[in-house]
């Protein structure tokens, strides 16, 4: 929240639905902040994967600092090298490739990452991209916040991209927690404020006796 990654208002997301909140990991802008996120990244990953596989993949832009600074967080933290592969916009000067970082092989097993998904768009844009590099396995996502928003049907959108691609799906933590977080924050807030104030109005009191 105080970086702007979180803001709360009337949104409208990739899929064209309207949300009260909106996410953007575009706003982690130092080297501090970036490399407490790579950490939240890698530990989720290595609780939902391990670190059992070769390859993290990332749409661009945002996808080229997420996979850079979760690689090597989980170089330092779980001692796994892990090639990064993130998806840059097609170009017609220089390396004409799409994809910055390692190169995809057949055998690859791959970890998609993301900052969030709403209705499993970007996934539906991604896969081809990766399954056009070799004869991969695709173990999963992960993304910064599961939103516990509906997909395109009734369940969530992890949940739908979970059924429909048979992967595992994970998120650092869900907007649930998040709000959880920040209610209790307030509250805490609210009680110190009640409580700072009786006891400067206690001690004026007594001051004044």
């Amino acid at each position: 929240v105080d970086c702007g990654v979180l803001k709360f208002g009337d949104f409208v997301t990739k899929a064209e639905e309207r949300t009260p909140f909106f996410v953007n990991t575009g706003f982690y802008r130092t080297g501090a902040q970036l490399r407490k996120l790579g950490e939240y990244y890698a530990k989720a990953i290595n609780d939902t994967f391990g670190t059992d596989f070769d390859v993290l993949f990332g749409p661009a832009y945002k996808g080229i600092p997420l996979t850079v600074a979760t690689s090597m967080a989980i170089s330092e933290h779980f001692g796994a090298d892990i090639k990064t592969a993130p998806i840059e916009k097609k170009k017609d000067h220089g390396d004409k490739g799409i994809l910055l970082g390692s190169p995809i092989a057949d055998g690859d097993k791959v970890v998609i990452i993301e900052d969030v998904t709403t209705a499993g768009t970007s996934i539906e844009e991604t896969l081809p991209i990766i399954k056009a590099q070799g004869d991969v396995d695709v173990l999963g996502l992960v993304v910064s916040v599961d939103r516990c928003e509906r997909g395109k049907g009734e369940k969530s959108a992890l949940t739908e991209i979970q059924e429909k691609y048979g992967f595992r799906t994970t998120a650092i933590v869900t907007m649930k927690e998040v709000v959880e977080h920040l209610y209790n924050k307030s509250t805490r807030e609210s009680y110190h404020r009640r409580h700072i104030k009786r006891q400067r109005s206690t001690h004026t009191m007594s001051s004044m006796a």
